[in-house]
Order: structure tokens, then C-alpha cells, then sequence
């Protein structure tokens, strides 16, 4: 009895591919008839709407706005200070009067520019190819002796690489 049904699953298994395009076939032939029918009835047969209210919009202009700027801040009020100075009437001379026939006085001339020394300062020729390459003194174990990292940087983790030229 169990073979039987080996067989018969078998059989179902080679010909489902058969069974998907018939039924997709069917699908597409109902889809097809159901878009083609007429759907319009020859009755004269009318729905009638109610009137509607009609809404009149009316444009809005967008308006400028002003930046208008802040106020200034008010003056801070002034404290009265006691003073017992008494001030005296300083007399003052305005009558001037002006010479025009006079000299005018001119502002002194400039000083004269500096001799230029004829050595000027250039820059020093930095050397990017040498003969013979620079060497450490004492190798590079004399540099690592002075190194001092700092307690904090190597309980935090701190790692870094540094470039010297």
C-alpha cells in the first residue's frame, strides 16, 4: 500500500509544472473575460446629486515680513555718589581767533630709509639628498634610555607612534 502511494506522489511530482500552467492559463482566460463584458446597461437610468455648495477661495497674498531691530537696551540708573568737593569755576579762554595770513605749521618731514646692509638673511639651504646619511650618536638605544612615558598614559593604555625628522 505504501508503494502505491510512492507512485501516485511521483506521478502528482511530474506533473505539477502541467497543473501550474493550466491553472495560470485559466486565471489569465477569467481576467481577460471579466475586462471584456460590457458593463453599460441601455436603461436611462440617471443619479441625480444633490446641488453642492460652491466654496469661492479667495487668493492670498503672502505678506513681507520687517525685521524690525530690537530696541536698544535701556541705560543703567545712575547711582548718586556722595561727594563733598565743592568744584570751582574754572574760567575758560574762548575767545580764539584764527590768523588765516599766517604760516601753517607742516608735520616734520619723514626720516629717511635705513641703509640696506647688502648681506640679507636667506634662508638656510635645507638638504634633501646627501652624501653620506646623518647616524646617532650612541645609536638608537641612547634615544630609548632618555625616553620617560608618562605613569597616567601607560596605566590608561596609551600607544602611539612618534615621527621625528
Amino acid at each position: 500500500m505504501s508503494r502505491r502511494k510512492n507512485t501516485a506522489q511521483e506521478k502528482l511530482r511530474k506533473q505539477y509544472p502541467l497543473y501550474i500552467e493550466i491553472g495560470l492559463t485559466l486565471a489569465l482566460a477569467v481576467l481577460i473575460f471579466t475586462f471584456r463584458i460590457d458593463m453599460t446597461s441601455d436603461d436611462d437610468f440617471e443619479i441625480v446629486m444633490p446641488e453642492q455648495e460652491q466654496i469661492e477661495m479667495e487668493e492670498i497674498l503672502q505678506t513681507d515680513q520687517v525685521e524690525v531691530p530690537p530696541p536698544p537696551p535701556k541705560p543703567p540708573v545712575p547711582i548718586e555718589v556722595p561727594n563733598d568737593e565743592v568744584l570751582e569755576d574754572e574760567a575758560l579762554n574762548l575767545d580764539a581767533s584764527l590768523d588765516l595770513d599766517a604760516p601753517v605749521e607742516s608735520a616734520p618731514p619723514p626720516p629717511p630709509p635705513e641703509e640696506e646692509e647688502e648681506e640679507e638673511e636667506t634662508e638656510p639651504e635645507i638638504f634633501v639628498i646627501v652624501e653620506q646619511m646623518p647616524e646617532l650618536q650612541g645609536g638608537l638605544t641612547s634615544i630609548q634610555s632618555k625616553i620617560k612615558y608618562p605613569e597616567i598614559a601607560r596605566k590608561a593604555g596609551v600607544e602611539g607612534r612618534v615621527i621625528v625628522q
